[in-house]
């Protein structure tokens, strides 16, 4: 259970920031980066692809006078109702976006095409079988979006997704569900994972695209205004269960379409089980100040 040093020696702690679908953008990203985490945003979150290549170059950009910021990633979805997937990955191996995240389909050509360049390809597995196809497509290392995580997420505990992947694979993997504190981290790792992987936490971040109504139903919700459905987009996610009770939700009979998904989501907001965490909006540099001094103080009295 090893990172690669492109990762581990930028990192100041084992933690990737969740790409979220209407969330995570350039200034989230960057103030991220520079706080020693990985921060990642949806290829999606730009309505074009031109738009996308935009946001490719002005973070690398803002990043390259920076001499200790971590890489940043790129969320990917591989999936046939993503009319985008060849043109956005033809940006991402052209501008060599340092790590992009798989979503809804293992295939060897993407993890192929960004391998070409020295990129790292992690993909999201809610099961073991789903982990195995993933291994078997090539790629770097694994997120197990186990019960809790916010967006699209598994029902299985986490103590039972990541011990069934390491009999099998021994390469990079992060652990998502209800992560919120540098503590929780530490206990990812010592349970088997490298990484954790967050991403409610910073929904309510001063950097975030959320909107203001979102971040302050953000702020009173707990883990028991969570709704876990297939109702919004025809896979089942977890949502803040007002903002369902609040919407005409959308017939998602068969599934969605990107377009059809991306106008659900506007008004339908996710979140996980680890929304109890975020307590005030503030800058996301501070969310990471916070999370690296947890985790040193964890990892002091683990030893």
């Amino acid at each position: 259970m090893t990172l690669p040093v492109s990762l581990s020696a930028r990192l100041a702690i084992p933690a990737i920031v969740a790409p979220m679908f209407l969330v995570s953008g350039p200034d989230l990203v960057v103030a991220c980066c520079t706080a020693g985490l990985l921060g990642t945003f949806p290829a999606l979150n730009q309505r074009t692809t031109d738009g996308f290549e935009q946001w490719l170059e002005a973070i690398a950009a803002r990043l390259a006078g920076v001499s200790d910021a971590a890489p940043f990633g790129v969320n990917l979805i591989v999936h046939k109702s993503n009319t985008r997937l060849d043109a956005d990955l033809e940006r991402i191996v052209a501008h060599k976006v340092p790590v992009v995240i798989t979503s809804l389909g293992a295939v060897s050509e993407v993890v192929r095409a960004v391998q070409s360049y020295g990129g790292l390809v992690l993909h999201d597995v809610i099961s073991a079988r789903h982990a195995e196809k993933a291994v078997a497509a090539g790629v770097d290392g694994l997120i197990a979006v186990c019960a809790g995580a916010g967006g699209h997420a598994g029902r299985l505990s986490p103590f039972a997704l990541v011990s069934e992947i390491r009999t099998f694979f021994d390469g990079p993997l992060a652990l998502a569900g209800a992560i919120s504190e540098g503590r929780h981290i530490a206990a990812a790792r010592m349970m088997g994972a490298d990484l954790g992987y967050i991403g409610s936490h910073f929904i309510v971040a001063e950097e975030s695209l959320a909107s203001s109504a979102q971040k302050a139903m953000m702020l009173e919700a707990r883990a028991a205004d969570i709704t876990y459905t297939d109702k919004v987009t025809g896979v089942n996610a977890n949502f803040l269960t007002p903002s369902l009770a609040a919407a005409t939700l959308p017939d998602s009979h068969g599934g969605l379409s990107i377009a059809e998904e991306a106008r659900a989501w506007k008004s339908i907001w996710s979140a996980g089980h680890g929304v109890g965490g975020a307590r005030a909006i503030r800058p996301a540099r501070d969310i990471c100040a916070a999370l690296v001094a947890e985790y040193q103080a964890a990892k002091r009295i683990a030893l």
